[in-house]
């Protein structure tokens, strides 16, 4: 990164008219460089400062993607921690198993959405890739963080979180489902007339062992209108046909 007075100085002979070599060599700069500050393709220092300290729309007031959130957010709150690294930087992470690309791909987009001035990587593992993101606003982002377990902890959204989800239900929904929730057939056996017969249907399951995210769940689906019910302490089952064709408008199936 060259000093914020080179660049100045560049942009300064480029204005006079001289060509980019001639202000490379005046400036003891790459002929790469020069192209790149005169067609404003390279960050300058002055925005390089914007990006590392002005980044946070909690902080700073940058404008937030409330869609992409709401998505990250329940996200998040099924397969996601942030962990605190070096230097007061926090680590996003998502868990995505490898048999859903599409997922994988969707959640490294939403993530680069929600924070663009940080980079986003993928990182491989046997059946499942990790996604993500360095930045030391991911915290304030996303206050549930803390240590242990989210099932060992009390998780209540804040009310400009709550602002958000219930601006955006069915992105929340969809983030939520697509991290502990898939839509599925069940099939079901009854037997009579001698024999047995099975019926099929789709329906929808979310699988959580926090009360706290479990009630989000719920909470949601009703904002969607949505008929929902427990099937275990642990899971919430959508299985009426208008149901889950209402769930379909939302979420689908994962891939």
């Amino acid at each position: 990164m060259h000093p914020r007075e080179t660049v100045d100085r560049a942009l300064q002979l480029s204005a006079l008219g001289l060509i980019d070599r001639q202000v490379a060599d005046l400036c003891g700069v790459s002929l790469s460089a020069v192209q790149k500050w005169r067609t404003r393709t390279r960050r300058t220092t002055e925005n390089e400062d914007i990006r590392r300290h002005r980044s946070c729309p909690r902080c700073h007031g940058r404008k937030l993607d409330f869609e992409a959130y709401a998505y990250l957010l329940g996200l998040y709150l099924g397969d996601g921690h942030v962990l605190l690294c070096k230097k007061g930087v926090y680590q996003l992470s998502l868990a995505c198993c490898g048999t859903w690309p599409g997922l994988i791909e969707a959640a490294a987009e939403v993530m680069a959405a929600v924070m663009p001035t940080s980079s986003v990587s993928r990182r491989g593992h046997p059946g499942w890739t990790e996604i993500k993101s360095y930045s030391k606003h991911w915290a304030c982002l996303f206050p549930q963080h803390g240590p242990g377990r989210k099932h060992e902890r009390a998780i209540t959204l804040e009310r400009w979180q709550r602002e958000i989800t219930e601006e955006h239900p069915g992105r929340f929904a969809r983030g939520l489902i697509h991290s502990d929730g898939y839509r599925g057939i069940n099939r079901v056996r009854r037997h009579f007339n001698g024999s047995d017969h099975w019926y099929e249907y789709p329906r929808y399951l979310f699988v959580n062992e926090s009360q706290d995210i479990l009630d989000l769940c719920g909470e949601v689906l009703d904002l969607l209108e949505v008929e929902w019910r427990y099937s275990k302490p642990n899971t919430i089952s959508v299985a009426k046909r208008e149901a889950v064709e209402r769930l379909d408008e939302f979420v689908g199936p994962k891939y």
